[in-house]
């Protein structure tokens, strides 16, 4: 692929959790401001090319083991089994050939994209990926964290029964669900393809290409749609903003040209960004608008620019 590629991918969370720290609540920055990590926005991708039968090394899968005491435990696997488990390979310690494991990382669909760290013994690898995704901020300005009690239907046995505590054991226990009411994260995404230059002069890969793009785009379009756990059963991609651009032009993030607003009809996104690209038009290829018509308005003057429905891709 002989072209560099910009853009912006919005997600809208509404009573769920994009992207929760280790407490529990939104993640957020030391000063308050609602983010979202690329991983959050990386794994959702990763389980919908999983599930359409690609090779996806970086994701957790679990296997059984008898261990020393007969038990059988569910345990998950480490890089090096997950490596075994979708390569066919018997013992990762006993290959010895850097080449065929390139190949095989490469092979890889997640590693295609987003690179790879692959210390293992042995083959210590690092492949940075052609494509980067940055944090996706919260644009919504009225967003609020809600904490939900949860009824359990079973009483905690863990809890003894005592003279004091005799009503306490009897009842069922309390979980906590945090959710935030609404939150609309927008992640800056650019695409380097020459970062595997030197891989190719190796000859452990052909680059990344057109079809890789192709893969990457559409599943960044409606994996968080498609991915629905408790958590992120009310979240789903909403906007994308794509920049074909010649292959020695150099963008910034075009996140922080985007203005979120809402009112009690329509939501409206607002792209400051056109500027910048109409004085580079001329060596800007294309230029793409996805996003929800049913509940988004978009402003934008770029003038390549085409806008397009999310969901049937058909032209707005």
């Amino acid at each position: 692929m002989n072209k560099r590629v910009y853009g912006v991918l919005g997600i809208a969370s509404r009573m769920s959790n994009w992207n929760a720290d280790f407490t529990g609540y939104p993640k957020t920055t030391s000063a308050g401001d609602v983010f979202g990590s690329d991983k959050a926005f990386k794994y959702p991708m990763k389980k919908m090319w999983e599930q359409q039968g690609e090779k996806v090394l970086y994701i957790k899968s679990v296997r059984l083991q008898e261990n020393k005491k007969g038990e059988i435990e569910l345990l998950p696997r480490s890089l090096k089994e997950r490596y075994e488990y979708i390569f066919n390979e018997e013992d990762l310690k006993k290959n010895k050939d850097s080449k065929k494991i390139l190949l095989n990382l490469f092979s890889a669909i997640d590693v295609k994209n987003f690179g790879a760290t692959f210390a293992e013994e042995g083959n210590n690898i690092s492949i940075t990926g052609a494509v980067q995704i940055g944090q996706g901020f919260n644009r919504y300005d009225e967003t609020n964290a809600e904490e939900q009690q949860i009824l359990s239907p079973f009483r905690d046995a863990a809890k003894k029964e005592g003279k004091n505590e005799e009503e306490d054991a009897k009842s069922s226990t309390l979980g906590t669900k945090i959710v935030s009411n609404e939150a609309h994260y927008f992640y800056p995404f650019a695409i380097n393809p020459s970062t595997y230059d030197q891989f190719k002069e190796l000859g452990v890969t052909e680059g990344y290409t057109e079809e890789d793009y192709k893969k990457f785009k559409e599943a960044s379009m409606v994996a968080a749609t498609s991915y629905s756990t408790n958590s992120k059963i009310g979240c789903e991609n909403e906007f994308a903003l794509f920049v074909e651009t010649e292959s020695d032009l150099y963008l910034p993030d075009l996140s922080q040209y985007i203005d979120f607003e809402k009112d009690d009809n329509k939501s409206t996104i607002t792209l400051k960004c056109d500027e910048l690209l109409n004085t580079l038009k001329d060596r800007i290829y294309n230029v793409e608008i996805y996003y929800n018509p049913y509940t988004i308005e978009v402003l934008a003057n770029i003038e390549k620019a085409k806008k397009f429905n999310i969901f049937t891709k058909e032209e707005v």
